[in-house]
């Protein structure tokens, strides 16, 4: 595996050199079209004689400014369509770059504040860069003009993650749904669209949640044109800039903090199905009368259980004695930390702390783990006479357990020479960075001019184009996961959408907004910001009510894509809102 990887890198990083060569040695054929200021010397240069050739794709008396003075650029359609081709396989070098360099860190020092804080950041790293230089440089006029090739990528990015990228992570990621719980690794019934689907653990809704409510910005920097007003528009930048800032900062802490989240709620979670399996066993052994008629405790038939469990008459129940009803229960779908979870549940009789449990304590104990389980939702359809509702709160604590995602399907090797993979982590983020860094102006450049050549909205170019290269370790990666067919895969795969997307709407607006306060731009995107709420909030909603998805979802996500394409056309052309 480890060969395999450095085959790649060392095959990408090849790619990369050569792409840069490619354009070096383009940079020779650049032409001025329009000579008619130039004064012959009589001698006939090499570029001269390749001019009959260049002009057959060139755009007469237009001329365009290389950047840096060093990398080519073209006034022509197909000239065009080659930079942005090459710029753009650039970006996802420097994408694949920064993804690879920050899962090798990540193996060196865990999750926390590497898996918290850098993945994020970094994996938003190149679109943010593209978004900063499409409106930092040159006059206002020009930054306004470019600065849209901005909110195309922020908008395409958020859109095609998605709808495109989430639609057809379901259809590889399928598998047969039983009792509205898709079955790991069995995939039978083809492309049933309410028979098949995926199912996604609890983290994976909050992380739904967590998206939806990072488009708060997006509507605060929106309310002046809702309310028509022109005065507040560049303070309403500002607080969206401020909001968005906080955003992010926050949903950095909560990535970092996120895994002892976790572990607390996965405790608690296993302590609820292990009361709930005791009560059940108990019921089994009192032949299902632990409660009157009326509903309460029948105390005779509890004293006769903890005399059973009494196993040496004393009138109170010990450690171990505690430890051989625990154990005799046998907890093998929670994978119980059984130490854990006797002292847990010694904690829930030993009012008194003396390490022995007498008959009242333990008659006190099971009457509130009764009033619990009959308080569960899951229990809502069992009368107070009945005893289901204890099979109704095993059954929920069952599935609260399985829909956390707790599964050690996944076994992460020790780091075989910590040092040279340190060295190599640093060098691909280093590269990533500065190839995102210096392709980033040049590529906004190509598509401007492209834009030009064909009289194509740079937004429209931006949106569909730009996305493929930067968003493209994403999607690989999450297609990936998903093929795997279980829990935890779905989980991951949905949960690095919804992460990424979320990085969108907080790193890059913050960046993007910065660049329209500083710069003095015009906010004036009401359609493009119109089609992020839609989608962010719709896949948000539905993500965020339901942890399975069946077949029939992912036409929802599928069909947003041209719709979002449509809306922006229609909102800007035919009722004139940008």
């Amino acid at each position: 595996m480890a060969g395999k990887r450095k085959r790649s890198s060392s095959s990408a990083i090849f790619h990369t050199l050569f792409c840069f060569l490619i354009l070096c040695g383009a940079a020779y054929g650049r032409f001025i079209s329009d000579g008619s200021d130039l004064v012959s010397d009589g001698v006939q240069t090499e570029k001269e004689r390749f001019s009959p050739f260049i002009r057959m794709f060139s755009a007469a008396g237009e001329t365009c400014e290389q950047t840096y003075g060093l990398l080519p650029c073209t006034t022509t359609v197909v000239g065009n369509i080659f930079l942005i081709l090459v710029y753009g396989y650039l970006m996802y070098c420097s994408a694949t770059y920064l993804s690879s360099g920050s899962e090798l860190l990540l193996e060196i020092l865990g999750p926390g504040l590497i898996g918290g804080l850098f993945l994020p950041i970094l994996g938003a790293l190149p679109d943010a860069l593209l978004i900063l230089v499409s409106g930092l440089s040159g006059s206002t006029e020009t930054a306004q003009s470019q600065v849209s090739v901005g909110i195309g990528l922020l908008a395409g990015s958020t859109v095609m993650l998605l709808t495109v990228i989430w639609g057809s992570c379901l259809i590889i990621g399928k598998c047969d749904l039983e009792n509205n719980i898709a079955k790991d690794l069995q995939d039978t019934k083809g492309f049933s669209l309410t028979g098949s689907g995926a199912s996604t653990d609890v983290w994976t809704c909050r992380a739904a949640i967590i998206m939806a409510v990072s488009v708060i910005p997006f509507l605060v920097v929106q309310l002046p044109q809702v309310m028509h007003s022109k005065s507040g528009r560049h303070l309403a930048v500002l607080i969206a800039l401020i909001v968005s800032v906080a955003l992010l900062i926050s949903y950095c802490l909560y990535q970092v903090f996120q895994p002892w989240i976790q572990r607390r709620r996965l405790a608690y979670v296993k302590h609820k199905h292990v009361i709930a399996g005791i009560l059940q066993h108990l019921k089994m052994r009192a032949l299902g009368r632990l409660c009157k008629d009326d509903g309460t405790v029948d105390r005779e038939v509890l004293e006769k259980l903890f005399n059973s469990i009494d196993d040496n008459g004393d009138g109170h129940l010990s450690h171990s004695e505690l430890r051989a009803l625990v154990i005799g229960i046998r907890f093998d779908e929670i994978n119980l930390e059984e130490n854990d979870a006797i002292e847990k549940v010694m904690k829930d009789f030993d009012t008194s702390q003396d390490s022995q449990i007498n008959f009242l304590e333990f008659f006190n104990a099971i009457e509130r783990w009764l009033l619990e389980a009959r308080g569960s939702r899951a229990s809502s359809q069992a009368g107070p006479g009945t005893i289901k509702y204890i099979n109704d709160f095993h059954e929920q604590t069952r599935r609260e357990h399985h829909f956390l995602g707790e599964q050690n399907d996944e076994v992460v090797d020790g780091v075989d020479n910590p040092r040279w993979t340190s060295f190599k982590a640093v060098l691909l983020l280093l590269l990533g960075t500065v190839i995102a860094a210096v392709f980033a102006d040049p590529l906004v450049d190509a598509v401007d001019n492209f834009s030009s050549a064909t009289s194509i909205p740079s937004f429209f170019i931006s949106f569909i184009a730009l996305p493929l290269a930067t968003n493209s370790s994403e999607a690989v990666s999450a297609i990936i996961f998903a093929s795997r067919k279980n829990l935890r895969s779905a989980s991951l795969t949905f949960s690095e959408l919804y992460g990424a997307v979320t990085m969108n709407n907080v790193l890059c607006l913050s960046v993007f907004l910065a660049l329209v306060y500083i710069r003095g731009l015009t906010w004036d995107f009401s359609s493009e910001v119109l089609i992020i709420l839609i989608v962010c909030i719709v896949m948000g909603v539905l993500g965020s009510l339901r942890t399975t998805f069946p077949l029939w979802t992912s036409l929802i996500a599928f069909l947003l894509y041209p719709f979002s394409l449509v809306l922006v056309y229609v909102l800007d052309y035919v009722f004139g809102w940008s």
